[in-house]
Parts: structure tokens; C-alpha cells; sequence
């Protein structure tokens, strides 16, 4: 079996965790922004978008790809850069987790940041 399916809409179903994807990025961001984006976002008949946790996100990383680390197969033009997950840091809510999607790495920046957005539903 297929990781993942195209469904030729503008989404990508990860055919192994169930998650439907928003194939490719509306831009960079900030955290409170992607997140209202995602929730607003009407996509392939669906309009059950949100910004995905960060172990959904970690779930789409190839680690046997760099730069970017992904399947660029299915989620054409995908930045190798930071990409924000609705995850807020324990420690100090100012900072949310993303995915640097060069490689996999995960980290925080301060929410104020612009980063990269790829919504998620539970399909």
C-alpha cells in the first residue's frame, strides 16, 4: 500500500494515519494567523481544516529525504523550511513547536514568527 493517496483536489490522504493534507502552502505566517487560516480553509469539499499538533506533522517528514524532507511526489513545492504546528510549548506559551522540513528537525519559535502552513483534517 500507497503511504500516501492524491486525491486530485487539492489534498493528499495519508492512507497509513488516516489525516487528509492540504497539498501545497498558502505562505509564511504567524501562529495565531495559521491557525485562524486553517479553521477558515474550505478544501476539497471539506471545510474541517486545522492547524495539525506536532506529532501529526512529524508523521509527513521522510526522514530518508533532506531539503526538502518529504515526499515531494505528493506535496509539490514544499519549502525546506519551518513549518508551525497548533502546538504551544509547555514551558512558555509565547512559543509554539514547528518542523524544519530540510531535515525533520523539530523546535519552537516565539509565535510571533512567520513560518510556513500546511493544514490537516481527521479524514
Amino acid at each position: 500500500m500507497l503511504k500516501f493517496t492524491d486525491n486530485k483536489d487539492g489534498t493528499i490522504t495519508d492512507n497509513e494515519t488516516g489525516l487528509m493534507w492540504q497539498q501545497e502552502e498558502p505562505g509564511t505566517m504567524t501562529w495565531a494567523n495559521a491557525l485562524s487560516y486553517c479553521n477558515d480553509l474550505s478544501l476539497g469539499g471539506q471545510s474541517d481544516w486545522r492547524l495539525p499538533n506536532v506529532e501529526e506533522l512529524i508523521s509527513i517528514v521522510d526522514y530518508t529525504k533532506y531539503d526538502p524532507a518529504i515526499d515531494t511526489i505528493y506535496f509539490l513545492n514544499t519549502y525546506a523550511s519551518f513549518y508551525w504546528s497548533s502546538t504551544t510549548n509547555a514551558k512558555d506559551t509565547y512559543l509554539a513547536w514547528y518542523v524544519y522540513f530540510y531535515d525533520g528537525y523539530i523546535n519552537y519559535h516565539r509565535k510571533s514568527n512567520n513560518n510556513y502552513v500546511r493544514c490537516v483534517r481527521d479524514a
